[in-house]
């Protein structure tokens, strides 16, 4: 049957079409409830996803093999994504392409197309494997899947897995967004009321964003020489500190020559909000799995929740926040 044109714009991981027998085979097991954008979310290893990015999480966990050179970028949805893909590209290939400001592929690649996600784009297409041979070293890889979710190469590797989290007022916020601009295209928004209490159930893409967020939490307190864990507060309010224990971290710190020449510094300009934002490549055009660019680049702000969260939602979701994490030692 063919898909409706309303909603072939829609993001591949949000169709039903064309999903594998062996999720279909799957889906009757799950707990399933009304997704934010796509019909249905399905509850797999303690946390949501779309029937379709379900199939490539799935075939992701049985056929990505990680190497011990490899680097992935870990976020829960809307938690700085973009921004630490942009930054840990430039890193790893400021030798290759060191003219930031004229010759640079950020300046005409999405970064999501310079850093692809395992199951949203690689291993979401049914019955064909990626060929990841033409990925050089150390290979770069995106994921939202929770740690418990990983496949288990990653974890028997000593591959280095860096996390990015980011105040779940915020996040939240910036997902209401998000998914509401999916929405448009073919239905009507949802309230905000709606979307803020199934995040706090839990039931959003890749939730819920607690358990997501301790679970590297606590893998980077154990094993912190293979998990860096890192606050998009934090990353906001010093850049180049962040930048330096990054490039550290991945393997590549800077040089004292180029430090002197404000390598960081450039770095830090080319992959900023204010940069990436404003580049022709940004604001047209979609990515493979049928994001519109633009739709990646609203704010990119600490506190915008304030602008939209009620004082008791507010304290809500400070409450459970404080509920989830406390003892653990993790703090927004």
């Amino acid at each position: 049957m063919p898909i409706p044109q309303t909603l072939s714009s829609l993001p591949k991981y949000l169709l039903e079409e064309e999903v594998t027998q062996e999720c279909r085979d799957l889906l009757p097991s799950l707990p399933t409830e009304k997704g934010w954008v796509a019909a249905n979310l399905h509850q797999y290893q303690g946390f949501w996803h779309t029937t379709r990015q379900l199939a490539g999480v799935l075939s992701c966990q049985k056929h990505f093999q990680a190497k011990n050179s490899d680097i992935l970028l870990v976020t829960n949805p809307k938690s700085g994504t973009t921004w630490l893909k942009a930054i840990t590209f430039s890193l790893l290939n400021r030798s290759r392409y060191p003219d930031f400001a004229h010759q640079h592929p950020l300046l005409t690649n999405n970064p999501h197309v310079l850093v692809p996600f395992l199951e949203l784009d690689l291993y979401i297409h049914k019955n064909q494997l990626p060929n990841l041979s033409s990925f050089a070293s150390p290979r770069l890889f995106s994921t939202h899947l929770p740690y418990i979710s990983l496949p288990k190469s990653v974890k028997l590797s000593t591959c280095k897995v860096v996390y990015l989290c980011r105040n779940p007022k915020d996040t939240f916020v910036s997902l209401w967004h998000f998914t509401n601009r999916l929405r448009s295209i073919s239905k009507s928004s949802n309230p905000i009321e709606e979307s803020f209490r199934k995040f706090c159930r839990g039931v959003s893409l890749y939730g819920p964003f607690w358990d997501h967020v301790l679970g590297y939490w606590k893998e980077s307190l154990e094993r912190s020489e293979r998990v860096l864990f890192l606050k998009f507060e934090e990353m906001k309010e010093n850049p180049i500190l962040e930048i330096r224990r990054l490039a550290e971290f991945i393997g590549c710190p800077f040089s004292p020559e180029e430090e002197e020449n404000g390598v960081v510094e450039d770095i830090m300009r080319l992959c900023s909000f204010e940069t990436l934002s404003n580049l022709e490549v940004n604001k047209n055009g979609k990515i493979s799995s049928g994001e519109e660019n633009k739709a990646f680049f609203r704010r990119g702000e600490v506190g915008d929740w304030m602008n939209y969260l009620t004082a008791e939602m507010a304290q809500e979701l400070d409450s459970i926040t404080q509920q989830k994490l406390n003892g653990c030692g993790l703090m927004f």
